[in-house]
């Protein structure tokens, strides 16, 4: 049996398979190195994934998460599964290399991830050969949840959206200044806070305030990122649940930014099984 995951700082999918066929589909709560230890890693698999699968047989796994590019955040989750799984054979990479294998299969082309965080690359088929950095949602991350939920709650916070859509917001999230700030400063996982409000974002996404917010983060995107590669000669697709919930205002910033995009995916899991199929 082989299990495959896609963890992003939010979620983390499951699916177990065998000999292709789909045995078990799970959602855990997102695994990210970068922010938890390994003991922490173990708590989570422990409580949420062993339990379900514990009977399984399973020989090989790819994990594919955020915040597993450097070989030590690698390490910290490859030897928490190792801590479960002892006989099995572990593969580690990061989310973006598990993106671009799922969008792209064995075609060079650009891809890119919109979700809790952002992050694109050129990919020649196989590997990943360009990266620009993303830098996190504090220096990077544009056009991510948390960037777009950042903006979102600056705007809020100094009167700059309509008193109606401020009041709205505050109201259905049961939110103060007092517990935003609380939140984003002094409460862990930030960037899961803000990127918690994309379905309000989604729901508004005509609004004007809402929709310009959109509109030029993906801009920002697009320029800071995309435009670093060869985008001209190359496909550029996207996986992510910001990049498929607005979809349309995703397409429109490529358009008016002179870039064709292929292809938009709410999420990679299946392409990951198809690329499997085909590998030993």
């Amino acid at each position: 049996m082989r299990l495959i995951a896609d963890s992003g700082s939010t979620k983390t999918e499951w699916m177990l398979i065998e000999k292709g066929t789909v045995l078990k589909q799970l959602i855990t709560k997102g695994i990210n190195p970068f922010f938890q230890t390994e003991e922490e890693i173990c708590e989570e698999l422990k409580v949420a994934l062993i339990s379900e699968i514990a009977s399984a047989k399973v020989e090989q796994i790819h994990f594919y998460g955020a915040g597993c590019a450097l070989p030590e955040r690698k390490a910290q989750v490859a030897n928490a599964l190792k801590g479960f799984f002892a006989e099995a054979e572990i593969s580690v990479e990061s989310d973006l290399l598990g993106a671009a294998r799922a969008l792209l299969g064995r075609e060079k082309g650009i891809a890119c991830i919109l979700g809790t965080g952002s992050n694109s690359c050129f990919y020649d088929g196989e590997n990943i050969v360009q990266n620009v950095s993303p830098l996190g949602f504090i220096l990077g991350d544009e056009g991510s949840g948390a960037v777009l939920g950042k903006l979102f709650v600056g705007d809020c916070l100094k009167n700059q959206l309509p008193a109606a859509l401020r009041d709205k917001f505050m109201a259905e999230y049961q939110l103060t200044p007092a517990i935003i700030l609380d939140r984003v400063y002094k409460q862990p996982f930030p960037n899961r806070f803000l990127a918690s409000f994309m379905p309000f974002l989604a729901a508004h996404q005509h609004e004007p305030a809402v929709y310009n917010l959109i509109y030029n983060a993906f801009v920002a995107f697009l320029r800071r990122n995309v435009m670093q590669y060869d985008y001209s000669s190359y496909p550029v697709c996207f996986t992510g649940s910001v990049a498929y919930y607005f979809t349309d205002i995703l397409r429109k910033s490529g358009v008016e930014s002179g870039i064709r995009i292929l292809k938009i995916e709410k999420n990679p899991i299946k392409g990951m099984l198809n690329y499997h199929k085909s590998v030993r």
